[in-house]
């Protein structure tokens, strides 16, 4: 299929703000979204790491109180991103084909506060207790059926469950419907809401967390030399992509091409990347290829840049590898800083962001940078936003997760 893929809407529900206009503008203030939790399982459960970057907006305030009692917190908030993406696209008032409508949306978790909230029901009221709506709530793709239910998509509903890359992936199983001619629109996106005690004391026993108790806003600190883990944070953000023609004739807004993108597997370890990725190269460089673009048309990265101490250095590597000297013309922008770790939604929102960096010519604000770590010799937006240049211009945003994802899209402005 030769026609180009683009993006007409977007959607958002972060630390940052409830809204896109609200998280971008917070992006390029950098905000911290992370603080001390305000619950009383912190202290009932003594969870060594007691602070999260929960949503800035509960999905409770926008959705209706029948709609927050059928689904799960994590399809809530996949609800909420989707219909901003939906009316931002122009699509509120549109009659569409829903045989020609798809929806792509990811988790790394899915409805765990479901789950085990049910379970806890189990146990201690007993199996009449437990809601009939328990299954379709805590499914990892309650969210994408939810969401294909609301606007009518009938050309798939497909959920990637790839952990931290889900949400990414989510966007390049979209392409694949769009480039194969099955659908005109597809609703892609990502959406996690696990910032719940047992995910905490788990990712904190793994040591994979940061101990910053008292300082919960320095917390998420990308490639500085004192960085000692991730902030667990939730959201969901949401992009609909249309073929250029069927969005050009119902005459859309158009914010940016999906120019391409690549998944590839590390097959080294479950939980650490490979220190020389590998994985993580091959699919930078496969993204390149299927955008046909070069790294010498890469102006800005929205890098995964978890702020751990195993991570960040093998996406330099990667990063190093495939784009080679040109890398020195590359701004980096490492949002988790902002918004802590989505997880399945983290690929999601940071699309969203690299498509408003592209549409703006804006790059987001990486902080808590004091001390940058040499190995990783980044050209790193920091301090204030960045103005780019005016010409044509590529953004990749990559996610890497457990398991060995890896997943890499490309976007081109307009």
């Amino acid at each position: 299929m030769s026609q180009r893929l683009v993006i007409t809407g977007l959607g958002a529900t972060t630390p940052l703000g409830g809204t896109v206009p609200e998280t971008w503008d917070a992006a390029l203030a950098g905000t911290p979204g992370a603080k001390t939790l305000e619950h009383e399982w912190v202290a009932q459960y003594e969870l060594p790491v007691t602070f999260a970057a929960e949503v800035a907006v509960e999905p409770s305030e926008v959705l209706s109180r029948p709609e927050t009692k059928r689904m799960d917190r994590s399809t809530q908030l996949g609800m909420v991103a989707a219909r901003e993406a939906w009316a931002d696209a122009g699509l509120k008032d549109v009659e569409l084909d829903g045989e020609r409508v798809g929806v792509s949306f990811a988790t790394g978790i899915g409805g765990v506060w479901t789950l085990l909230n049910s379970w806890d029901t189990l146990r201690e009221k007993g199996p009449r207790r437990v809601l009939p709506m328990t299954v379709p709530m805590l499914m990892p793709n309650g969210a994408s059926g939810a969401i294909s239910l609301e606007f009518g998509a009938k050309a798939g509903a497909r959920t990637a469950v790839s952990a931290c890359a889900s949400g990414v992936e989510a966007l390049i199983m979209a392409q694949e419907l769009l480039e194969t001619g099955q659908a005109d629109v597809v609703l892609a996106g990502g959406t996690e809401a696990a910032v719940h005690p047992l995910p905490l004391a788990a990712f904190a026993n793994m040591q994979a967390l940061s101990r910053r108790n008292d300082d919960p806003a320095a917390a998420s600190r990308p490639y500085d030399v004192d960085r000692d883990g991730f902030v667990m944070g939730e959201g969901a953000g949401a992009l609909v992509i249309e073929t250029e023609e069927h969005a050009k004739a119902r005459g859309a807004t158009i914010y940016a091409e999906l120019a391409g993108g690549a998944v590839t597997s590390d097959a080294h370890h479950i939980t650490a990347p490979d220190p020389e990725g590998l994985g993580a190269t091959r699919a930078l460089r496969r993204a390149l290829e299927s955008a046909g673009a070069s790294a010498a048309d890469v102006s800005h990265v929205n890098a995964h840049a978890t702020s751990t101490p195993l991570g960040d250095v093998p996406e330099y590597i990667a990063m190093k590898a495939a784009f080679g000297d040109h890398l020195d013309n590359v701004c980096v922008s490492a949002t988790k800083s902002q918004t802590g770790h989505l997880l399945g939604a983290a690929g999601a929102v940071e699309s969203v962001l690299t498509v408003k960096t592209l549409a703006d010519r804006k790059a987001p604000v990486t902080i808590n940078l004091d001390n940058q770590d040499p190995e990783i010799p980044l050209d790193v937006v920091s301090g204030t936003a960045r103005e780019l240049g005016a010409e044509e211009q590529v953004g990749i945003c990559s996610s890497f997760g457990f398991g060995g994802h890896n997943a890499v899209v490309a976007f081109r402005t307009v």
